[in-house]
């Protein structure tokens, strides 16, 4: 037996610690002033459309865009109390990167199931 994890170990460890969230679930908390975050590279965005009103950045540049110390943070990155949900592809790497951005204090950061497919699938709005 391996003394490392695998990822879908890794996943199922790291996933006790978010309180996801559903398509709905997303969209109601966005209309409640949470930051929706789209991680998603850009063929994926020009081949799938937007969530309006998603901030954009890529996985790659998300902690230092949302770390509210950080000195390459956003606008929306107002504070450690604001409500992220972190959105990827399909909701497996949106769940890595809500984990990291608790671990730098944003302790209401999440992910949604699914990620944009989800989205999309429940019929809530896209921009293409």
């Amino acid at each position: 037996m391996s003394e490392h994890e695998s990822i879908d170990e890794l996943l199922e460890r790291v996933r006790k610690d978010l309180d996801r969230v559903g398509p709905q679930e997303a969209f109601d908390a966005a209309a409640d002033g949470a930051l929706l975050v789209d991680i998603r590279y850009a063929a994926l965005r020009d081949r799938d459309g937007l969530i309006p009103g998603a901030l954009v950045v890529e996985r790659n540049e998300l902690e230092w865009r949302l770390d509210p110390q950080g000195s390459h943070r956003v606008a929306e990155a107002t504070g450690h109390d604001l409500p992220v949900v972190v959105v990827c592809n399909e909701g497996y790497a949106s769940s890595l990167a809500a984990v990291s951005l608790q671990q730098l204090g944003l302790h209401r950061a999440t992910d949604l199931i699914g990620g944009f497919q989800a989205w999309r699938a429940a019929g809530l709005p896209v921009e293409v």
